[in-house]
């Protein structure tokens, strides 16, 4: 049985063909790049195998105080925080047509992935991400992410790492304030031709479409940015379960499930088969698929901006395809972000003399409702339905 395969438990020499994309006439958009879902299967598969796959570990050094040695069962949103910056880092560094292989020894490749290891010397591995997460973010060691918080964390930790040349942006409220990117991106310290240089951006933008499922009026919007270049997916997933969406065929987005026990390892220059082998516990080749609607209403879109021009051309497909297509828009885009509306209290003798009967009232302001993630708003139980597979050497 092939180690990759038996993960997601498809056996080589079955009869089946694993059901990661339909038979069918439909366009599959994957991070940004079209395919035909019959006639570039494999070109589809080998795009899906190339991302960065995180899941759950086991056996690695205990978290900060904690007994924890694996994260099974409250870590598959940190795990999906770590699969959209590795997918950032790799499109930057690599280029979105780099493509991994069993062979591969790249070692810019290596830098990406050593980052993401399970130990507290990797810049943004699960103990890296869980301690900031108790330190700023208020969760503590073991308890469940939503996606703003995992981007809130990621967006502390790239500061800590000179390597990996990016800034995130995470846009709260709904609402993208381009002068806030533009000041952030503009780096003094290196210039260019056309004066100031940019700092790479991992642009992150929190919603959430719906109470308890994706408002149907808000999915044209989701395809649409699977379609955007820059593309770097979104971070969600299903209630209980955090996910990695990377694209969509039809009426189903397509993912990377971090729901997989695996032991802990290291990735060197991969010189002996061990070590190639825990190489291919970073990828998987066959995406799974979810109806849109079945997802959960509280996700994260993310996309990469490499240059000012490409964060331009962002904004203004933001604006044509979707402010103002013919999908419900997802986010407010504008130039400035407006100072937020102080409440304010009618309840002096003028006004009520002029009120007549209505009594005195507070007027409550729409910023003051708290953006909160979907772990708050409902709550939820450890994932514990998850079966361990190991390496099988």
């Amino acid at each position: 049985m092939d180690m990759l395969d038996a993960y997601v438990g498809y056996e080589l020499g079955s009869s089946s063909e694993p059901d990661d994309i339909p038979r069918t006439n439909d366009s599959v958009w994957v991070l940004g790049k079209q395919y035909h879902a019959t006639d570039d299967l494999e070109a589809i598969r080998q795009d899906v195998q190339s991302r960065l796959w995180c899941t759950y570990r086991r056996g690695f050094v205990p978290i900060g105080n904690t007994q924890l040695t694996t994260d099974k069962g409250w870590g598959c949103m940190l795990r999906c925080g770590q699969m959209v910056l590795a997918e950032a880092l790799t499109e930057l560094h690599l280029g979105r047509d780099w493509k991994w292989s069993t062979d591969t020894r790249n070692t810019t490749y290596l830098k990406i992935v050593n980052r993401f290891e399970d130990s507290k010397q990797a810049p943004f591995s699960l103990h890296q991400i869980a301690l900031m997460g108790d330190s700023s973010e208020e969760k503590r060691i073991g308890e469940w992410f939503g996606p703003n918080t995992v981007a809130q964390v990621l967006k502390k930790l790239v500061k800590f790492d000179d390597w990996c040349s990016l800034v995130i942006h995470v846009a709260l409220d709904n609402t993208l304030a381009t002068d806030e990117i533009v000041e952030l991106c503009t780096s003094h310290q290196r210039t260019d031709q056309d004066g100031p240089g940019w700092e790479p951006l991992l642009l992150i933008v929190p919603l959430r479409l719906g109470l308890s499922e994706v408002n149907p009026i808000y999915i044209e919007g989701l395809k649409t940015c699977f379609q955007l270049p820059g593309s770097c997916g979104m971070i969600g997933g299903r209630p209980n379960q955090a996910l990695f969406f990377i694209g969509y065929v039809g009426e189903e987005a397509l993912y990377l499930d971090p729901h997989t026990v695996q032991r802990v390892g290291c990735v060197g220059e991969k010189e002996d088969s061990s070590e190639q082998e825990q190489d291919e516990t970073f990828h998987q080749r066959y995406a799974s698929r979810i109806a849109f609607g079945a997802m959960d209403p509280s996700l994260a879109v993310c996309f990469l901006c490499t240059s000012r021009a490409a964060f331009d051309q962002l904004v203004a497909q933001f604006n044509e395809r979707l402010n103002g297509g013919g999908s419900q828009p997802l986010f407010e885009v504008t130039k400035t972000r407006q100072a937020p509306w102080t409440p304010t209290t009618v309840s002096s003798a003028s006004s009520r003399k002029n009120s007549g009967p209505m009594e005195a009232f507070n007027v409550i302001s729409a910023t003051e409702i708290p953006n909160e993630e979907f772990e708050e708003v409902e709550p939820r139980t450890l994932d514990d339905s998850d079966e361990e597979f190991e390496i099988i050497a």
